[in-house]
């Protein structure tokens, strides 16, 4: 696993897989093929260029083993795919009490927008994204 760090807080968590699926209540909901799961965390700060940079990053980050077993080659160069779930557990405040707070978390409305905002250059980097909606119980297999 690879976590992209932008100030203090975790944006994505990337987990390359062979394959994985999420589906919700035992429905297939959205499945790739190799290339990388994507937890992604909106924060209120996050804005368009905000994405579009988490995006340029998650697609160019050198973490898949090229010829001679080097972690060499990007997500764009094994032509992989992307799967992306929003995750706003990612913005989880754990530095007091028990139970961890959410309020740096954007709201499912302003996380949509910026995914849906990233989606001209996820398309214009040659990997295919697939998208799993925010506010689902979902269960993801890889």
């Amino acid at each position: 696993m690879a976590s992209i760090v932008h100030g203090q807080r975790v944006r994505a968590l990337l987990q390359r897989t062979s394959g994985a699926s999420v589906r919700v209540g035992g429905e297939p909901l959205s499945s790739i093929g190799p290339g990388l799961v994507v937890l992604l965390g909106v924060g209120h700060d996050d804005d368009a260029n905000t994405a579009d940079g988490l995006a340029e990053r998650i697609a160019q980050l050198r973490i898949f083993r090229d010829e001679e077993g080097r972690t060499n080659r990007s997500l764009i160069d094994v032509r992989g795919e992307a799967l992306v779930v929003s995750q706003f557990t990612l913005f989880a405040d754990t530095s007091r009490g028990r139970r961890p707070g959410f309020t740096g978390a954007a709201g499912p409305e302003q996380a949509e927008r910026l995914y849906s905002a990233s989606q001209p250059l996820c398309a214009s980097t040659t990997f295919a994204s697939r998208r799993v909606d925010s506010g689902r119980r979902w269960r993801w297999s890889s």
